[in-house]
């Protein structure tokens, strides 16, 4: 084993000791923790946010630049999708739905058209 391999090994095992003590500072203590106001109205947009990281750039970037041509099937898709979502909003499918179209935009165009 060679000396990159040895601190792989300990990198990840200190990662899985930080990550070990961290989460069980919740259990350890016998009384409920309780997070302030701003911390919970903070959380409520976290997921969203993480969606947000993750989605935004792959729909705005091709091949680590901004897109410049509007021949990009993702942009369609994802305005059929929004759209979708905008229209049904308060229904139990609209999350499938917006998935569904913007596929059913998506796909005809990155496959029959190459965009």
């Amino acid at each position: 084993m060679d000396s990159s391999d040895l601190h792989t090994l300990l990198t990840i095992l200190a990662m899985a000791c930080v990550t070990v003590i961290s989460r069980s500072f919740f259990f350890i203590s016998e009384r409920e923790w309780k997070l302030p106001e701003w911390a919970n109205r903070g959380l409520q947009y976290a997921p969203i946010a993480a969606l947000s990281a993750v989605v935004v750039p792959e729909v705005l970037m091709a091949h680590g630049a901004v897109i410049h041509t509007w021949q990009d099937a993702r942009i369609y898709a994802v305005g059929a999708g929004v759209a979708y979502f905008a229209w049904r909003r308060g229904s139990g499918q609209a999350v499938l739905g917006t998935i569904l179209s913007g596929m059913a935009v998506y796909l005809p165009l990155h496959i029959g058209l190459g965009w």
